[in-house]
C-alpha cells in the first residue's frame, strides 16, 4: 500500500514539474534583447530558438578565441539582418566563419565634371 501512495506521489510531483518547466519555457524573454531578437526572428518557435541560441553561442566563443577585423563584422552584420535590427545567428555564424572573404574596395573617387 504504501508503495502504490509513494508511487502516486512521484507521478504527480513529476507532473507538477514538468508543468512548471513548460510555463517557464513558453514566457517570452522580456529581460534579454538577444533572446527577445531571436524568438522574433523565429516566431517563437522552439525548435528554430534553440538552433540559434546554439550558433551565437558558438558565433560569440570564436570571435572570443579569433577576434575577426572590424570590416568582417560589419559585413557579416549586413548579410545577417532581418528586417532592420534583426540577426540571423545561423547565417552571421557561417559568415564569420568564411574564410573566402575579403576586405571590401575601398570607394573610388568620383571625378568632377
Amino acid at each position: 500500500m504504501k508503495a502504490k501512495l509513494a508511487f502516486a506521489a512521484l507521478i504527480f510531483a513529476s507532473a507538477g514539474a514538468f508543468a512548471a518547466e513548460v510555463q517557464a519555457r513558453s514566457k517570452p524573454p522580456l529581460r534579454n534583447p538577444a533572446l527577445l531578437n531571436i524568438g522574433f526572428v523565429c516566431r517563437w518557435h522552439p525548435r528554430c530558438i534553440r538552433i540559434q541560441e546554439k550558433a551565437m553561442l558558438r558565433t560569440l566563443k570564436h570571435m572570443k578565441k579569433y577576434p575577426p577585423a572590424p570590416w568582417k563584422v560589419q559585413l557579416c552584420n549586413r548579410n545577417a539582418a532581418r528586417n532592420g535590427t534583426r540577426k540571423d545567428w545561423v547565417g552571421f555564424e557561417n559568415c564569420l566563419r568564411n574564410p573566402d572573404l575579403r576586405p571590401p574596395a575601398p570607394p573610388r573617387k568620383r571625378r568632377s565634371k
